[in-house]
């Protein structure tokens, strides 16, 4: 009993934060389960999964009423992190958890720098600066205006740059989304926010509806190879679902250099703990 509210509660923690930060929980579920209650790695990933779907699906009606989400990039991108995740459920068994936990530790602390460094320039006084073209700016890119015309990828205010090697990421995405059960959030993010040009803001609404998608088929691999333990599954999903719809209904509340700071936090300390699991064995 007492563990199951436990779970709930970590779940109802891990809800809020990822739907916040457009991760599905994931970066917290899995260092809960694995530091906190000494479940193997891959069982943690395999609920993970599933709490990301519920993340996913009881945010994506407050970001749609809100329409915040891009959702033409969103679909374009869950076409890449859907095809990685598919690989990626495919060789996590071959692979050792120490691996694993190691691959995990290590992709947390690049993106808690990378975030953390965006930060630090966007305090920095603002330079207006011409827009650049598709070319110059290195990969493809659109105009913007107030209201794109339909079958753009840009938003109100902001163009969507660099979509080639962004797929490619979002590819990555999919594999790490499903070896490390996270959603592909700690990759998507940054990856419209900083290479893209997409406010983050709406970055984290669009990671929020893509990574639904995303963790649907490795789940289901999961599950089939018997790495999905239910009576661990079910209350953690449970608190991640009230999490979720609660921070998805905040998020608009919160000013974006908080959540910038919360995101980098929690990353580099996820990132020391699995590190020292993976030194560890």
């Amino acid at each position: 009993m007492i563990v199951g509210l436990v779970l709930i509660a970590g779940g109802a923690a891990a809800g809020v934060f990822g739907s916040l930060l457009g991760l599905g929980g994931g970066i917290l579920i899995v260092p809960l389960l694995t530091l906190g209650f000494g479940r193997p790695l891959r069982e943690a990933v395999a609920v993970s999964l599933v709490c990301v779907i519920v993340t996913s699906s009881a945010a994506a009606g407050a970001y749609l009423r809100g329409r915040v989400a891009n959702l033409r990039l969103g679909a374009v991108l869950a076409l890449f992190t859907a095809s990685g995740a598919l690989v990626g459920a495919i060789v996590a068994f071959a692979i050792p958890e120490r691996v694993l936990a190691g691959l995990f530790a290590a992709l947390l602390t690049y993106v808690a720098y990378t975030m953390g460094r965006a930060g630090l320039r966007a305090a920095r006084p603002a330079t207006t600066a011409p827009a650049t073209t598709g070319a110059a700016s290195g990969g493809a890119s659109m105009t913007v205006d107030a209201a794109a015309p339909a079958g753009r990828l840009d938003g109100p205010g902001y163009r969507v740059r660099r979509l080639v090697p962004a797929s490619i990421a979002s590819l990555g995405a999919g594999v790490i989304a499903a070896l490390l059960g996270v959603g592909g959030g700690v990759i998507n993010v940054p990856t419209m926010n900083l290479l893209m040009g997409v406010p983050l803001r709406v970055a984290t609404a669009t990671s929020n509806l893509m990574i639904g998608v995303t963790a649907v088929a490795p789940a289901i691999i999961y599950l089939l190879r018997g790495g999905l333990d239910p009576y661990i599954a079910g209350p953690t999903a449970l608190g991640v679902f009230v999490g979720a719809s609660v921070g998805a209904r905040v998020a608009h509340r919160i000013d974006v250099r908080v959540l910038r700071l919360l995101f980098v936090v929690v990353l580099a300390w996820t990132a020391f703990q699995m590190a020292g699991r993976a030194l560890a064995g």
